[in-house]
């Protein structure tokens, strides 16, 4: 007795309310609850405003429905912390089994409870469950009798659902309520003994059933009536027969304490040692409970007991609500239950603490079976879940040294790898340069958020602000748009591992100043990028970086050190994590809105022997040492978790010193840390199998440290890395512990991180070891968001492609996308495993999701009818105004790129067709066709006896060609339906429903994606059936088809809005029925085209007139067909039968089907004509082409409501008079035809953009103005590489002419369809022609897609609707800086001639021009333009242009005869004189350059620019010019282009002395000399000519600029940093940077050099006092630019030893870029400013004059020289930017002042402003145009914007030619010099011709228009009217 007091007297005071501690009997039930709605709505609330009351009574009992309250999980475990062991749950008869019975439950109310009483469970608690308490089920109200039975029956079915959840159980909660429920026809004690009956019942099936679970059963009484039921026979089993322990409700409001109390002492007396629960304990009065609790529960326990232990347990809630009741201020919910711990429970086993989190998740889970634990749940996830992937910068990034980026710790760690050729993430997968192709794999993919790293170092490079790294900030906004135009939302993470190398060589993250580095770092990316960012995460999984960055040295920054710097390292970052969530909460949150958070691994942990206490508290410490490490600071108090820390303390305690050193937390920083994250992310891969550390050691790591060892169940699938195996469930486990032990329901919880890797030596494409892995644990987060109601808002699969994958390199693949790292493009092609997650995220779980029938986009509101017109074409057809408006343009006028979009609707879309794709020929029921037929006869003459069998595959892979059609983002997808799949024997008494199926799923994946399906019914895949009854010959099949379509449209039309019968029926007929190349190879040329074409016509109008008439409606959908043509121009266009011939092959290729169609119902006259005239004189009795009755007439016209077109090139045609027999509709045509071989050459045909522009003109012209599609254009290729930048070109270049059509000719254009979406079989060509997007790898049984760069330019198209002008693009007005220089430029043997006049000494230009085969033309620069003796008129030309200065050069051997001093030629340089003298007299200043590639020819005797003496003989040179000429010249340039001279002159040898056998080597020690010969001139100027001259000298270098080929690939963007380098930079770099050459040339010749077997590099090497001389002798930049190129890697074999096999660089031409005279001169102004800024950047912004600029043309005098003004304003205006660029910009030289000898090509190439006539011996100088726009410029000083009105700098002022004046009395007449009476007559003879021509003219037309008058009379006057738009 005195144990029982002192026990009861201790609980009670040990509660919270009063202060006192207790260990009480671990089996003692203190039990709580129920729910009710007031407890959930009081717990809904803010947690810290709970009323007081928050524990409620037993009425209005919660009855469950899902979902469950999130809070709940943080409630039980609150509840479980307060010392309660059991929490009562009310089941709900009704809701459970609402007809009363068990054989029809409700499952979701099943679901409900067991995820409830799992919740319960889970935070340690014990459900004591309650079968039924208010409300019965209908059928069991209405009988007693059948009562029984009935309760029986509900009872076994609720053992049977949750009996493995539940050890106690009660029957009934209260008997007189159920009483009160029972028909009142009987008595109360025969009710009580129907009650006592059921009772009776369930409790004998619960022990004879199932016993196995070891629960107990009760019923609750009052205890007011028990001695009574004791003492009666028929209810005492209710008491103690009939259960396992006596359960009493002490809540009975009308009985005193005193009562109670008796009624309580004669339990004992009745009934000795019954062991008693009190279910419910509720006195009226409070008040005096709080006075003395002790007093009153030790008075009914001693009332109960006796002098025994009887009590079992008791009822908590009144000791709960009264510690709620006694608080003074507000508290959470857990601060509150904390307050009320009446008691503590401990499990059996003693060995984990109260209320621990993982306890309750331990036995929850312990002692599942495998069945229950695998069980796979058929559900959805939430709506709204966040499905996405993720990267790391450092994993994927590359472009590690690009743009100003700042090296970071794995850079360090992967250049001492590099050393020992282990990868390195220098390039990874090329994410830096491959946005828009990872965000078209995004939305492949569908995911709704991508989870991506901010490289902090390609931010702020050396880790500190205040000023970022522009590149970098650009690239994250990039992609950041990029996402959210692709309505991805970014989930960004601040810190992934990657820290700058600067802060670690400061210490790192064991330096406190980090913190400040970071809170920096992030303050700048919440301010640029939060306004579109939402999501941010702080760090991603810290513990690897302390673990294995710190802690084991195995990651960057590889430091060992697991007891000191791994615990330091995770200190600063939980405080830079916490001062950053302040940070955004306070100066972010409030206008950006966003989340920010932190992601943290965690493997699941669970004991090796769970019978062992030791390894349970071994599992829960290691999930404390791994995820409570971080979590528990942030999400619990603000400090580390007391087992780590009391882990740390023990250990250290133990050792004679310390191992590890935890560091400590201020109040201030707990208080900082507490509640710092909106959200927790969490990461995991896999799980352990823990134990106690076997031995306790003092050497530190970190198992030592947590004192656990980590094991593996070998029984869990293995993947390729070693520290992943496959343990589903665990994810699940750990999602119940995060919930239990950080979130509580008030923090949701991201899943930030979940896959596995598979091997190099695994199928690198399918993975399906990945899907399962994914399919199972996916599931397994759905089931802890549906069972264990755990609030996880999303699920992020690592990773979207391969990377680098730190110590493992790029050996683990965790990537949804292979990326092949061997291949410099790094393309990404989708695995197995991305179609799955893409499937997964479409159903947003495991249920089949019904169809959505969404209403397709439509692209327009397409017209009812098109207007045709009831007369045929004219022959030639009116459309030849086409070739007059276009056939004489100008090659510049007609290739100049057009900026602009397409219309808003207008319709994007890719191509494909059955046959070519699909595969499956024969799968599921599908007949053949005759392609199926075809391809299997032996001789088809198909390339590689290739079918059709497998194709793409595309009848399986689904999912894969969605995917693709997503990443494009086009609008529309063109696709043909297989007749035979559909209708096997071709009839619709053999529907095949699989075949029906696929088209549907195909139709409703892409009205889902918002795709447009475009459906050809008929891409020449006939069934193979009809085609035994005759095919086409047969009539039969005019309906046949009309059925086939009539299915279609029934079938599909509710989804397909756009119908094409036919795809090019002329390829049809004439290859199947003509050629015989395609089948059914019918071989009749003069009769079958004609005779097919027919019945297809009247086909096509029978399908257009069902459609019509039965759907249109409805359906409100177009119906056309697509017709194909080349465009055909005429070879000679002033000839107008090579005009007719072309309107004629128009005609019959386009206007065979279109005319009848969309004109007059019948054929086109030239086809009529032609066929019928042939017909004729092949004495036949009828033309070959049949005839249309006048009602098939009717019926045909108008059958189509849009034109839809296929073209591809274009041909030149002549008229010509072919054979007439044997028959055949290629010679009907009567025409021969060519394509231009310099015209870019395909696999098939040559491109010819321009023709696309001119037919859709003809199209206009020809059918009115009728709305367009292009349903097919696009290239075939070859090359199968994804580097396709020839289809870019040439899908740029007609989308352009096509955008012209449309913008400049008012063409109504409404769509472009690329062909094709991927590669296919491509008819007799097979598999060897790609077509495609993407490429297919028909060789891999999976048929992988890849995207190549053609897919990603298509989808820019798409993105901007057209090709609008770059904003960088836009013309700037404005004017250059004040002084700016305006000059022109020449050289001396261009321009001088006189070559051996006057003493000149012969130069290695007179030499090399007069060797034969040199030269073009085999011209020479003997007399040039004469300028030697033409002063006067070049300084006129210099007046028109209005130039301060005049750049021109010295002729060293005109002054220097044999290029030295001993003898200097006086009379050379006297003309220098005479020219200097007057430039100065008309206010022109001289810029001279010294030498201009022409050495005198006895210096290159003696070997030239490689003999060293050279450098001393230029000197002396030098001197005399600054002696002679420096008091008049300022301006000095010392060598002009030393490239040119070192690498044409002495590498390719096309330039002078024509040196080419030393490639390798002559360049560079020519080149060397030439650097030291300039820096010889210059410092002698600087010493001792400067200071008395005042004048300023360098050297000109020239440099094209040069653009990534493909700018998404590393390689090719250090191909074009190359090309520059070996340039401009090999002169350069010397000069203006450091004295030596750059390292990228140093680096790759002495690499090559060596590996060619030389002891050294080819590159000679400048000594140290050499470099000092040469670095820095310049006084500003000369700079010759004209073009630019495209770059990309050519990698020569390592014997070849040359210039370009050092640069290693090939280079190509954008064929949208202006051609100019010159084969290397495109017109690309952009670059111009680009290299400005580059110059600028690369040698810290020195002052630059531009010494030469401009563009030639071949041919004649061109005085309007159009493209020439073209290219000097756009380049200049460029020069103008880069000024605004702050480029240090200070002249500008225009090449050239006139035409001159143009080197290799002499005088076909012109240059000049000025025309100079080479056939007039007076060489005059005469302005073109250009020279008017160039003097404007120059008179202006820039462009005065025209909105400010006229400048005055643009009055005009007339150039004069510089000829003499002719005589007077000379008149020019038709060309001819005549004297004036001469020319009076010749114009009396012209003028009397011309009057007689009028009258013959007058007479012709006279009589033809009578002749015609009958012709007149039918047609009448109706015109051309345009078709309405729609």
């Amino acid at each position: 007795m005195v144990l029982t007091w002192n026990l009861v007297f201790i609980v009670f005071l040990s509660s919270a309310c009063w202060g006192f501690d207790w260990k009480p009997d671990r089996n003692f039930i203190s039990a709580a609850g129920p729910l009710t709605n007031d407890l959930l709505h009081n717990l809904s609330g803010p947690l810290g405003n709970q009323g007081s009351n928050f524990v409620a009574g037993d009425k209005d009992i919660y009855v469950c429905h899902l979902p469950l309250p999130a809070f709940l999980p943080e409630y039980f475990r609150s509840t479980r912390a307060s010392k309660i062991t059991h929490y009562k749950v009310f089941l709900s008869w009704a809701q459970l089994l609402p007809v009363g019975n068990s054989r029809n439950p409700d499952e979701t109310a099943v679901q409900c409870y067991r995820r409830l009483l799992k919740a319960v469970k889970m935070a340690g608690l014990q459900p004591l469950v309650i079968l039924h308490h208010q409300t019965l089920p209908a059928s069991a109200s209405q009988s007693s009798e059948a009562f029984p039975d009935l309760f029986a029956d509900y009872a076994t079915f609720a053992f049977h659902s949750f009996g493995d959840l539940v050890e106690i159980w009660f029957t009934f909660s209260d008997l007189e309520e159920v009483i009160a429920e029972l028909p009142h026809q009987k008595s109360r004690s025969s009710r009580l003994q129907t009650l006592t009956d059921a009772h009776r019942k369930a409790y004998e099936i619960y022990h004879k059933k199932f016993t196995s679970q070891g629960g107990r059963l009760s019923v609750v009484l009052r205890a007011e009536t028990v001695p009574a039921l004791l003492l009666e026979p028929s209810t005492s089993s209710l008491a103690k027969d009939a259960v396992d322990f006596l359960s009493l409700d002490l809540s009975h409001e009308g009985l005193s304490e005193a009562g109670l109390l008796q009624k309580l002492s004669e339990l004992q007396t009745i009934e000795s040692k019954v062991k008693v629960f009190i279910f419910r304990l509720k006195l009226q009065d409070c008040s005096f409970t709080r006075k003395d609790p002790a007093g009153l529960l030790f008075r009914l326990f001693k009332a109960i007991n006796k002098d025994q232990e009887l009590t079992i347990g008791s009822d908590s809630n009144i000791f709960l609500n009264c510690s709620s009741n006694s608080e003074k201020r507000s508290r959470s919910l857990t601060d509150s239950l904390a307050l009320a711990a009446p008691w503590g429970f401990t499990t059996a086993a003693g060995s984990l603490p109260p209320g621990s989190a993982y306890q309750g998740v331990w036995e929850v889970f312990a002692n599942q079976s495998r069945a229950e634990r695998d069980v796979f749940l058929r559900d959805v996830f939430p709506e709204g879940f966040l499905w996405g992937v993720s990267t790391g910068a450092f994993n994927v990034e590359g472009g590690w040294a690009e743009d100003g980026r700042g090296a970071s710790v794995w850079d360090r760690l992967g250049l001492q790898k590099a050393a020992k050729s282990q990868a390195t993430p220098a390039v990874a997968s090329d994410s830096y340069h491959k946005v828009d192709s990872d965000v078209s794999l995004l939305r492949g993919l569908r995911v709704r958020v991508y989870k991506f790293s901010i490289s902090w170092s390609r931010i702020f490079p050396t880790g500190h602000g205040p000023s970022p790294n522009p590149q970098g900030v650009a690239y994250y906004n990039k992609l950041i748009n990029s996402l959210l135009d692709s309505h991805i939302e970014p989930m960004a993470t601040l810190f992934h591992w990657d820290l700058p190398q600067a802060l670690q060589d400061g210490g790192g993250w064991q330096n406190e100043s980090v913190v400040h580095a970071f809170l920096d770092y992030a303050a700048f990316c919440f301010s640029t990028f939060g306004d579109r960012v939402k999501l941010w995460v702080t760090f991603h999984e810290p513990w690897v970086m302390s673990y294995a960055g710190y802690g084991t040295g195995q990651h960057a920054p590889g430091i060992s050190d697991p007891g000191v710097a791994s615990f330091k390292v995770a200190h600063l970052v939980l405080k830079a994590h916490a001062r950053a969530w302040h940070l955004y909460n306070s100066h972010h949150r409030p206008q950006q809105q966003g989340q920010l958070g932190i992601v943290l691994n965690s493997d699941w942990a669970e004991p090796l022997s769970p019978e062992r206490p030791e390894d349970l508290r071994a599992s829960e410490r290691f999930l404390h040492f791994m995820l409570g490490w971080f979590a528990h600071p942030i999400f619990v108090d603000g400090d580390y978790p007391a087992a780590l820390r009391s882990r740390i303390q023990q250990i250290n305690k133990r050792c004679p010193s310390p191992v590890a050193q935890l560091p400590e937390f201020t109040a201030a920083e707990k208080q900082l840390l507490k509640g710092s994250a909106d959200f927790l992310g969490l990461s995991h891969y896999t799980s352990r199998l823990i134990s106690k550390a076997q031995q306790d050691t003092c050497i530190p790591s970190y198992d030592t440290i947590g004192g656990f060892q980590e094991h593996v169940d070998p029984a869990w699938p293995q993947t390729s890395s070693p520290w992943i195996r496959v343990v589903p469930w665990g994810i699940r486990r750990l999602l119940q512990f995060v919930s239990l032990e950080y979130t509580r329901g008030k923090v949701p919880i991201y899943l930030a991180g979940n896959g596995m890797p598979i091997g190099e030596s695994e199928d690198l494409l399918d993975d399906s070891l990945r899907v399962d892995y994914f399919n199972q644990y996916i599931n397994e987060v759905l089931k802890a968001i549906k069972e264990d109601s755990v609030d996880v808002r999303s699920y992020i699969a690592r990773s979207l492609i391969d990377g680098f994958e730190g110590p493992s390199g790029y050996s683990q693949r965790f990537g949804l996308h292979h990326v092949n790292f061997s291949d410099s493009s790094k393309p990404r092609i989708p695995r197995k495993s991305a179609y799955f997650f893409t499937s997964i995220i479409e159903k947003n779980g495991f249920f089949t999701k019904g169809v959505k029938r969404l209403p397709p986009p439509s692209p327009a509101n397409f017209p009812p009818k098109i207007r045709t017109f009831t007369f045929p074409s004219e022959v030639p057809s009116k459309a030849k105004v086409v070739w007059e408006k276009f056939s004489n343009q100008p090659k510049f006028e007609r290739d100049l790129f057009y900026h602009g979009t397409f219309r808003d609707d207008f319709l994007w879309g890719v191509s494909s067709s059955a046959y070519q794709i699909e595969g499956a020929w024969d799968a599921d029921g599908k007949g053949p066709s005759i392609w199926d037929n075809f391809t299997h006869t032996p001789g088809s003459n198909v390339k590689g006896n290739a079918t059709g069998d497998i194709a793409c595959d595309s009848y399986n892979q689904l999912n894969a060609d969605l995917n693709m059609l997503r990443a494009l983002k086009v609008k529309a997808y063109r696709f043909s339906i297989s007749w035979s799949r559909i209708f096997p024997t071709g009839r619709n008494s053999s529907i095949n429903r699989h075949g029906v199926d696929y088209y549907n799923r195909l139709i409703n994946g892409l009205v889902e994606n918002n795709i447009f399906p475009m459906v050809t019914l008929f891409h020449w895949d006939l069934p193979q059936a009809l085609q035994d009854i005759g095919g086409w010959e047969n009539s039969s099949l005019i309906e046949l088809f009309n059925s086939y379509a009539d299915f279609c449209f029934q079938t599909f039309g509710d989804r397909v809005k756009f119908w094409m019968t036919f795809n090019e029926p002329t390829y049809h007929v004439w290859l199947g029925y003509g050629s015989g190349d395609f089948p059914p190879n019918v071989k009749d040329p003069g009769w079958g085209p004609y005779r097919i074409g027919h019945v297809l016509i009247k086909a096509h109008a029978r399908v257009y007139h069902t459609y019509d008439k039965k759907y249109r409606q409805e359906q409100k959908g177009v119906i056309s067909l697509s017709l194909s043509a080349h465009w055909a121009e005429p070879k000679s266009p002033e000839i107008p039968k090579d005009v007719e011939a072309a309107d004629r092959v128009l005609q019959f290729s386009l206007g065979w089907f279109a005319h009848p169609i969309f004109r007059n119902g019948d054929y086109p006259d030239a086809m009529k004509w032609k066929v019928g005239n042939r017909s004729e004189l092949q004495h036949l009795a009828t033309s070959r082409l049949p005839s249309f009755t006048e009602e098939e007439k009717r019926y045909i016209r108008a059958t189509a409501d849009v034109f839809c077109l296929n073209t591809y090139s274009s041909r030149i045609v002549q008229q010509t008079t072919p054979r007439l027999n044997p028959p055949s509709y290629r010679d009907d045509q009567e025409m021969i035809e060519e394509e231009d071989p310099s015209w870019p050459s395909s696999a098939l045909n040559r491109a010819a953009p321009w023709g696309m522009r001119r037919l859709l003109n003809w199209i206009k012209e020809e059918y009115g103005d009728i709305p367009i599609y292009i349903t097919e254009n696009g290239v075939g290729l070859a090359n199968p590489k994804v580097e396709d930048t020839s289809r870019i070109f040439y899908h740029k270049t007609y989308i352009n002419e096509a955008l012209k059509a449309c913008r400049l000719d008012g063409v109504d254009l409404r769509g472009y369809t690329a062909r094709s979406l991927m590669d296919s079989f491509e008819w007799l060509n097979g598999y060897t022609v790609k077509f495609g997007l993407y490429h297919v790898d028909f060789s891999h049984v999976n048929r992988p897609r890849t995207a190549r760069a053609s897919a990603r330019h298509y989808t820019e198209l798409i993105i901007n609707n057209g090709m609008p002008l770059a904003r960088e693009d836009d013309f700037l007005y404005g004017q250059f800086p004040g002084g700016f220089l305006w000059s022109a430029a020449s050289a001396a043997y261009q321009i001088e001639g006189a070559w051996r006049a006057d003493g000149k000494g012969l130069s290695i230009w007179d030499t090399f021009s007069h060797t034969p085969l040199k030269i073009e033309n085999n011209d020479n620069g003997d007399v040039a333009c004469d300028s030697y003796h033409k002063i006067a008129e070049d300084v006129v030309a210099l007046q028109n242009l209005g130039v301060s200065h005049y750049r021109f050069s010295i002729s060293w051997s005109r002054v220097l005869p044999d290029g030295t001093t001993k003898y200097i030629n006086e009379g050379g340089l006297n003309y220098y004189v005479q020219l200097i003298d007057r430039l100065l007299a008309a206010s022109i200043k001289p810029q001279v350059t010294i030498y201009h590639w022409d050495l005198p020819q006895a210096l290159q005797d003696i070997g030239g620019w490689e003999n060293e003496t050279i450098v001393q003989r230029f000197k002396e040179y030098a001197d005399v010019l600054f002696q002679r000429l420096g008091d008049k010249v300022k301006f000095w340039i010392t060598l002009n282009e030393p490239f040119v001279i070192a690498n044409q002159g002495y590498g390719y040898g096309t330039a002078a002395p024509g040196i080419s056998f030393r490639p390798g080597t002559a360049p560079y020690i020519v080149g060397h000399n030439l650097i030291k010969a300039h820096a010889e001139a210059w410092h002698l100027y600087n010493d001792k000519y400067r200071s008395r001259q005042g004048g300023i000298i360098s050297i000109t270098i020239s440099s094209d600029w040069a653009e990534p080929r493909d700018p998404s690939s590393q390689e090719d963007v250090e191909a074009a940093r190359r090309y520059v380098q070996f340039m401009g930079g090999w002169f350069a770099h010397p000069i203006f940077k450091n004295g030596d050459y750059n390292e990228v040339m140093k680096t790759r010749i002495r690499d090559r050099s060596l590996a060619a077997g030389l002891s050294k590099s080819r590159l000679p090497e400048f000594t140290e006092s050499e470099k000092r001389r040469i670095n820095g002798t310049y006084d500003f930049f000369g700079f010759n630019h004209y073009t630019t190129v495209l770059a990309y890697n050519l990698d020569y074999d390592s014997w070849i030893s040359s210039f370009d096999a050092d640069r290693g660089v090939a280079s190509i031409t954008d064929r949208s870029w202006p051609d100019s005279g010159s084969f290397w001169l495109k017109m690309t102004p952009f670059g111009f400013r680009r290299i400005l800024n580059w110059l600028k950047e690369e040698y810290n912004n020195p002052p630059i004059y531009v010494t030469e600029n401009g563009v030639s043309h071949r041919g004649g005098a061109n005085l309007n020289d159009t493209a020439r003004i073209y290219y000097l304003r756009s380049y200049i205006n460029e020069a103008l930017k880069a000024v605004q660029d702050e480029v240090d910009l200070r002249g500008y030289t225009v090449w050239s002042v006139m035409d001159n000898f143009e080197w290799a090509t002499g005088f076909t190439e012109r240059f000049g402003l000025h025309f100079v006539n080479y056939t007039d011996p007076s060489l005059p100088r005469i302005p073109r145009a250009s020279a008017k726009l160039y003097a404007s410029i120059t008179r202006c000083n820039g462009f005065p914007d025209p909105a400010a009105g006229p400048h005055p700098c643009l009055q005009p002022e007339d150039a004069a030619p510089t000829a003499s004046p002719r005589r007077e009395e000379e008149v020019q007449f038709l060309g001819l010099a005549l004297g004036p009476a001469d020319a009076q007559r010749a114009l009396y003879a012209l003028f009397s011709l011309a009057l007689l021509g009028a009258c013959s003219v007058a007479l012709l037309s006279y009589k033809y228009c009578k002749r015609s008058k009958h012709r007149e009379a039918q047609w009448g006057q109706q015109e051309l009217s345009p078709v309405s738009s729609f």
